[in-house]
């Protein structure tokens, strides 16, 4: 039975679907002590941000992080749903927890939560089950009061007598996020990713993020700004601006606006030293986009251009916006203006349809652009999306052979790439250290680095590179 029930909420006011059986509330046994929480997240940088989000507003309420989800009261697994695999890594996660941990309180939220709430709260130990509609709300199952107790959320707000919490994540209009960092160590932690854009307004046959995410949205640019303030305010360096279709940033806002403003806004308000951009789909790497990229020395000079396939048959099922021609074309500008940059792709094989000459259209494309890196996926069939219901599907084993063959060509033109800069000094953003010898680093372009010496974390240096070892280049500061 489902019933559509109004909750108001602090932060959010929204309809909830209530589904399942009544149930006390999930933290009433706690009483006169500070609760412990565990936030475990899966998948890419945007559900990384938005645990950071929940990490923030959990202590904010005066929480307690535990080291670990075996020794925690509360347990939030934010979950992924991209793949099969990524749904099975959470089932496999909910099973261990409950094993380690059994009097834990298990709350799944995430995208896994969005697309199958039924399917989750089925699983024994799950106690709620948040979708990306309402994540916003779960500081507020927890609130400690005065002295520490809790109270029933009927008293804050919020009427829970169910497992599931999911809403319409189309009607969704906020952002929730907050930085991530590359380092667990708190004393080496860098790179901050800053997620400014979520959701997305495609309709790529295969993908289930937007059902999961909800439409495009922005985070506005003043509000872009004080977090980067602040983040350099903490003594960062570099910053990563992330999204789920980061490209789109700023289109639905009023007046509406571009990825490149904002950027340019960055560099004219802010005092960071260096900004990262993460992935751009091809068709949002402007011509403006492309020169502020290579004008400016604060800009990391690296492009991750989404491809998917080179196949123009292939390209077509799967309802992308532009035609391998096109993309060719955005990659040879950015390689003109940018010669040393770093350019990485996702690629998918195996998508239903995909024949071996469909597949040697994608490797020969390939192998004729100037890419520095790859990232290759083998399809996985999402539940409610078109391709799920698209004729021959492509057989596991002959999709891992394709993966197979793009990975090893992926290898060969990083190595190339790697060996283009033995003699040449780059700069580059210390990480961290490792056998008090050497110490881990990361280049504008987008290369791990190793730097002969132990260098304090979250530095810029200039390196003179002497050689390459595996899959990163040796040097000296």
């Amino acid at each position: 039975m489902q019933i559509l029930l109004g909750v108001s909420v602090a932060v959010a006011q929204a309809e909830f679907l209530i589904q399942a059986q009544p149930k006390p509330h999930l933290l009433a046994q706690y009483n006169n002590a500070v609760a412990t929480y565990f936030v475990e997240n899966f998948g890419c940088r945007a559900t990384q941000a938005d645990g950071a989000a929940l990490e923030r507003q959990l202590h904010d309420r005066g929480l307690s992080r535990a080291g670990s989800a075996a020794n925690a009261e509360v347990v939030v697994l934010n979950t992924c749903t991209v793949t099969a695999s990524a749904d099975q890594d959470a089932r496999s996660t909910i099973r261990r927890v409950r094993r380690e941990n059994p009097n834990a309180k298990i709350i799944v939220t995430g995208c896994y939560a969005q697309r199958a709430p039924q399917e989750l709260a089925g699983i024994a130990g799950v106690d709620l089950v948040v979708g990306n509609s309402h994540k916003h709300s779960i500081a507020e199952l927890v609130v400690p009061q005065v002295g520490g107790s809790f109270v029933p959320l009927a008293q804050v707000g919020v009427a829970v007598d169910s497992k599931i919490m999911v809403g319409d994540i189309f009607a969704h209009t906020e952002l929730f996020a907050a930085p991530v960092f590359e380092a667990s160590d708190p004393h080496e932690k860098t790179r901050p990713n800053l997620k400014i854009q979520d959701g997305c307004n495609n309709r790529c046959s295969f993908c289930v993020i937007p059902y999961v995410r909800g439409r495009s949205r922005s985070l506005k640019i003043d509000q872009v700004i004080r977090e980067v303030d602040a983040l350099l305010a903490s003594g960062y360096r570099e910053i990563v601006l992330s999204g789920i279709n980061l490209g789109r940033w700023g289109r639905e806002l009023s007046p509406r606006t571009s990825f490149a403003t904002l950027l340019r806004t960055i560099l004219q308000r802010t005092s960071v030293e260096k900004v990262r951009i993460s992935s751009v789909e091809p068709m949002d790497w402007t011509n403006e986009l492309i020169e502020l990229v290579a004008s400016s020395p604060r800009i990391c000079k690296h492009a991750h251009v989404p491809l998917q396939s080179g196949s123009d048959a292939i390209l077509r099922r799967m309802h992308r916006k532009y035609r391998p021609w096109h993309y060719a074309d955005r990659i040879a500008r950015i390689r003109r203006a940018m010669p040393d940059a770093a350019i990485g792709a996702d690629v998918m094989v195996g998508f239903p349809g995909e024949t071996d000459a469909d597949f040697e259209q994608t490797r020969t494309f390939i192998e004729a652009l100037p890419f520095t890196y790859l990232h290759v996926f083998t399809y996985s069939s999402r539940p409610g999306t078109p391709s799920a219901e698209m004729p021959d599907q492509v057989p596991v084993q002959i999709a891992r052979e394709r993966n197979r063959i793009l990975r090893e060509l992926a290898n060969e033109k990083k190595r190339a790439f790697l060996q283009s800069f033995i003699g040449r000094e780059v700069e580059a953003i210390t990480l961290t250290h490792f056998d008090g010898e050497y110490t881990e680093a990361l280049t504008g372009n987008y290369l791990k680095l190793i730097i002969r010496g132990r260098h304090e974390a979250n530095r810029l240096l200039w390196v003179s590179v002497q050689g390459v070892a595996a899959d990163a280049l040796v040097g000296a500061a």
